[in-house]
């Protein structure tokens, strides 16, 4: 039995689309695809890349909407979704979900998910994470002749309005790096280029690239970034070694860039512009987001993969340090720790700790002496705002970290609007700024701070040593659909199927990967661990109560009977929270790639 779709319903209603509400029925004789992501999530931010081009080529028969459910308080808010909306040049529909009630009627389990439905109304395939594009494409390649001579297929133009355009000088800053000259150098990632300021902060002396979105080298009107973020300033005999002054972690292009201040000139340092997978070797990068001069290298904040990588201007080479690519809050030795989107770095006055802001933690953390430490936060769940001592303090997705002169940490706590001060000495988190409008960096200036105020579209300048603001506080879960099981042996099964065309590829080894870990841990007494296979035995404490089930899943794919195959990964991790409950069912079923079926 087929499975009709239900109802699109959001508190919010639908944004980019001129005003327009829509209903389900309005989409009916065209394919409709449901992206359910949040902003801060940055796989769903490669979706948006990945879906681009399926877009384009069935035009005139697939409606893409974007379904926004968000995981932060601050991405409940219809304004930064509009916001957001524009900063990742979102160009079709957006249904604003806030309560997450079409996410749940749809079954959902993970950020992103994507639900096909027929022109008829009906749910004809689901995929949870990445990787999926090509998989649609097939899908769509035998379903669009197959309506069409049914004759339910009728083509149209796209629903998306665009809104207004800006007039502003930036447009969503991220990053800021002092030159020597005294002018401020900017990744103005929503331009898609690096702007040089005056000291006045407004006047814009330069720029560097064509401002659209693009991957090229060349000379300051030739060259394109998309999205860059972190700035590095090499140190002055490195970079006349090197034969560039800059890195830039270009994020969208996942790719390291490097700039000579003086020619303006840009080159590819290490990236090719395609996004790292499972099982690809050192090469490829994903989602660089921040860079630093830290223990003779450049360290990088690789977002997109959870880990912590280094760059060496001499060499060239760009490679992991720390991180297992497991998304999570674990301390330890730099291989063994688990990240969550590091998005600041910060190095220390004395060279000996990187600082760093991991976003999707909300959380304060630092390399020293290859171990990884956590001052404030406690996992991929737990947020909100509150000063007192790091260890019950809370910040709300921050994505910028910057040494203060007396050795201090200031956090930019992005989704809080605050700029946010831990002290070492004391150990305790207070609040210097508050009512920014998602600030994600900053750099001191004698007795001032600098801040980049992204969605406020500015660089604004603020006193040091100011009085402490006080903060209205809040604590926070994220509040996801919780999945009843039985306690002891459950049977979790990631169901996957190749897409139209392909079979499993085994040709480099297994197929299919599966992780399985606990928060807490105790919950899991059986089946934690790597294996091969998409189902696994596990038991599940009933001492323990409630918690997360944290897996990861990998299949590869590859065309069937071709001479030259292409392959193709399929990745995604779910946080599931669940309960243990006597009686509820003893299997737990995640949906990785497939048909529908009832």
């Amino acid at each position: 039995m087929r499975i009709r779709a239900p109802e699109l319903v959001g508190r919010g209603g639908w944004l980019n689309t001129g005003g327009r509400q829509y209903e389900l029925a309005d989409f009916r004789g065209r394919f409709l695809l449901l992206d359910f992501w949040t902003f801060c999530c940055v796989n769903c931010l490669h979706v948006l890349d990945e879906l681009r081009p399926l877009e384009e080529k069935y035009s005139d028969v697939l409606v893409v909407v974007g379904v926004h459910s968000p995981k932060f308080a601050h991405e409940a808010e219809e304004a930064a979704v509009r916001s957001a909306i524009e900063r990742y040049a979102v160009r079709h529909p957006v249904l604003d979900d806030p309560d997450l009630t079409t996410w749940q009627a749809y079954t959902a389990r993970a950020w992103p998910t994507l639900t096909l439905v027929d022109p008829e109304g009906y749910v004809v395939a689901q995929y949870s994470g990445e990787g999926h594009a090509h998989a649609l494409d097939a899908l769509l390649a035998e379903l669009v002749p197959a309506h069409d001579a049914r004759a339910t297929l009728r083509r149209d133009s796209s629903p998306y309005v665009p809104p207004p355009p800006p007039d502003t000088a930036l447009r969503f800053p991220a990053k800021a790096a002092p030159l020597p000259d005294g002018n401020l150098l900017v990744a103005d990632a929503g331009a898609h280029s690096l702007a040089v300021l005056a000291p006045d902060l407004e006047t814009v002396v330069r720029r560097i690239g064509t401002g659209e979105r693009g991957f090229l080298d060349g000379g300051p009107h030739e060259a394109a970034f998309r999205e860059p973020n972190g700035l590095c300033l090499l140190p002055p005999d490195v970079a006349a070694s090197a034969g560039y002054d800059v890195v830039v972690a270009d994020t969208a292009n996942h790719a390291l860039r490097g700039v000579r201040l003086s020619t303006g000139q840009v080159h590819t340092l290490a990236g090719n512009g395609l996004q790292w997978m499972r099982g690809d070797g050192v090469g490829a990068l994903s989602s660089p987001w921040d860079v630093a001069w830290y223990a003779g290298q450049v360290w990088v904040a690789m977002a997109g993969i959870h880990q912590l990588w280094t760059f060496d201007p001499a060499s060239r080479e760009a490679r992991p340090v720390a991180g297992t690519t497991n998304e999570g809050l674990a301390d330890g030795p730099l291989p063994q720790a688990w990240f969550a989107q590091t998005s600041g770095l910060a190095v220390s006055a004395d060279g000996r700790r990187l600082w760093l802001a991991d976003a999707e933690t909300s959380a304060l953390r630092y390399v020293e002496d290859g171990e990884v430490h956590t001052v404030v936060g406690t996992g991929l769940f737990d947020f909100g705002l509150r000063d007192g001592p790091a260890g019950q303090a809370l910040l709300q997705h921050p994505l910028g970290v910057t040494v203060l002169p007396d050795d201090s940490v200031a956090v930019l706590d992005t989704y809080n609007g605050a700029v946010r001060r831990y002290d070492p000495a004391a150990d305790t988190v207070t609040t210097l700024l508050a009512g920014l409008v998602e600030p994600s960096g900053a750099v001191v200036d004698g007795d001032t701070l600098i801040v980049v105020e992204s969605a406020a579209h500015r660089v604004a300048r603020f006193p040091l040593g100011g009085q402490v603001r006080s903060v209205r506080e809040f604590a926070h879960q994220t509040q996801r659909p919780v999945t009843t099981v039985a306690p002891g042996v459950v049977e979790l099964v990631v169901e996957f199927e190749p897409p139209p065309g392909q079979k499993l590829d085994d040709s480099a080894g297994p197929a299919t990967r599966l992780f399985v870990s606990a928060t807490p841990p105790a919950l899991l007494r059986e089946g934690e661990g790597s294996g091969t296979h998409l189902t696994r035995r596990l038991v599940l404490d009933a001492a323990v109560g409630d918690g997360v089930l944290h897996v990861a899943a990998t299949a590869a794919s590859c065309d069937e009977d071709a001479e030259h195959p292409m392959c193709h990964i399929h990745q995604q991790d779910w946080g599931v929270p669940v309960r243990l409950v006597e009686g509820a069912g003893a299997t737990l079923s995640l949906v990785l790639g497939g048909s529908v079926e009832e």
